[in-house]
C-alpha cells in the first residue's frame, strides 16, 4: 500500500479523484523493483495488474519468429500502461522490459474495476489514454514503415513528450543512446549519427546522460 500524498506525486491521474476514491486506489497499489534488462511482464502471461513507472525506462515490444526483438515504444516515470489488457482479462501481448534500473507501481484488477466502474474523473482520464495510445501506434506503423532512421528516431523521441501519456514530462529526458536505438529499433551506433545529426538541425541538444528538446513540433513532424 502507498500513501495518499505519494501517490498523487506518481500518478497524474489520481489528483482529481475525492477521498474516498484516493483510499481505494492506494490500497490496491504496491510498488516493485526491477534490475536493468530484467522482464516485468512477457507476451502470452496472465498479467493482472494496471502498471505505472515510477522511476526508470520501460520498453513495449515483442520479439518476431525469427528471433528480431522489435520494439513498439518506451515508458518513463509517470507513464501508465496495460490497462487494455486489464479491462478484457486476457493474456499479454506483449513484453514488458525495464532497460534500466526501474521502480514500477502495480494496482491490482480489483481496485482498477472499481474505479473504472465507480469513478467519473478517472473514465475520462483512461478515455483519454486509450485515444492517445491509439494514435501513438497508428504514428507508429506510419514511420516504422516509411521514414529512414534519423526521422524513426526523431518521431520516437518526440513520442516520449506526449503529455497525456506522459503528464509530468520536462523538455530533458534522462535515456542513454543505447535506450534511444533499443526504443528505435536501431543500433547504438546508428542512434549517435541520427542523433548528431537532429543535433547539427538545432531540434536537440546532447547532455551527459539524455538529450533536451529544443523544437518539439519538428521532431513530431520530421521526414514529412
Amino acid at each position: 500500500m502507498v500513501s495518499a500524498d505519494y501517490l498523487r506525486r506518481v500518478a497524474a491521474w489520481s489528483r482529481e479523484l475525492t477521498e474516498r476514491e484516493i483510499e481505494i486506489a492506494r490500497t490496491g497499489i504496491v510498488e516493485k523493483s526491477f534490475k536493468a534488462n530484467e522482464f516485468v511482464c512477457m507476451r502470452g502471461d496472465h498479467f493482472e495488474y494496471w502498471t505505472g513507472v515510477v522511476t526508470g525506462l520501460v520498453r513495449i515490444g515483442d520479439v518476431s519468429r525469427g528471433g528480431k526483438a522489435v520494439s513498439f515504444t518506451g515508458l518513463t516515470a509517470g507513464a501508465w500502461f496495460g490497462e487494455g489488457t486489464v479491462l478484457k482479462n486476457e493474456a499479454r501481448r506483449y513484453d514488458a522490459q525495464a532497460l534500466r534500473d526501474t521502480r514500477l507501481a502495480f494496482m491490482d484488477r480489483a481496485t482498477f474495476l472499481w474505479l473504472f466502474e465507480n469513478s467519473a474523473v478517472f473514465n475520462r482520464f483512461l478515455v483519454g489514454l486509450l485515444n492517445e495510445r491509439l494514435g501513438q501506434f497508428m504514428a507508429l506503423l506510419e514511420y516504422g514503415r516509411m521514414l529512414d532512421p534519423t526521422a524513426r528516431l526523431a518521431r520516437c523521441i518526440a513520442s516520449l513528450f506526449n503529455p497525456i501519456l506522459y503528464p509530468d514530462v520536462t523538455r530533458h529526458l534522462e535515456i542513454t543512446q543505447e535506450e534511444m536505438g533499443a526504443l528505435s529499433g536501431i543500433s547504438r551506433q546508428n542512434a549517435n549519427r541520427c542523433l548528431q545529426t537532429l543535433e547539427k538541425q538545432g531540434l536537440l541538444r546532447l547532455e551527459y546522460g539524455g538529450v533536451t528538446v529544443v523544437d518539439l513540433e519538428q521532431l513530431r513532424s520530421y521526414g514529412e
